[in-house]
């Protein structure tokens, strides 16, 4: 896939949740991974990222949003439950973005949500977990640039033949 894509959080204060953030960023492929006005001990996220991912992708700690330095062509979207907010499912993700998450008992600062060029929610009756937003909105993502067929009409999985099957996974009758 072309494009790349990194993941933040402004303002986040628990270790734990910084830690599972990074171990998504990572898990679905992030370029580099970011924190604005974190307030977190570095050792205690390492508790929640077993992948220790730090080690594999980039993460920059940026003092306040005046310090974030994101690439020329990179599109700032803002995941915030708010009225004005497009919904996730009805969102094109751009090639070339950075998702920026709010801390876990506020939302995003108006200052940041001034500088998204775009400001997305995820349509639930209330706001989830910040790592769990954070996953859900990767995972729509993946489906926007994923190239995955068209699901069936059916419940379950696209009907395959033997054929597929030897295409997919090298198998030979």
């Amino acid at each position: 896939m072309r494009g790349y894509f990194a993941v933040g959080a402004e303002g986040i204060s628990k270790p734990m949740n910084l830690g599972a953030i990074l171990r998504t960023a990572h898990a679905f492929g992030a370029s580099f991974a970011f924190s604005v006005n974190a307030s977190h001990r570095v050792r205690d996220v390492y508790q929640a990222d077993t992948a220790k991912s730090v080690s594999h992708v980039p993460y920059y700690e940026w003092a306040d949003i005046g310090a974030m330095a994101l690439p020329d062509n990179c599109q700032l979207v803002g995941v915030e439950l708010t009225d004005e907010a497009v919904d996730l499912p009805a969102f094109r993700h751009p090639l070339c973005a950075a998702y920026v998450f709010g801390r876990e008992r506020g939302s995003l600062t108006e200052e940041m949500q001034a500088r998204c060029q775009h400001i997305v929610k995820i349509p639930t009756k209330f706001c989830v977990n910040v790592s769990v937003a954070c996953a859900i909105t990767l995972y729509d993502r993946t489906l926007n640039f994923g190239g995955f067929p068209e699901r069936p009409l059916m419940p379950g999985g696209p009907q395959t033949s033997p054929d597929d099957a030897e295409k997919k996974f090298g198998m030979h009758r």
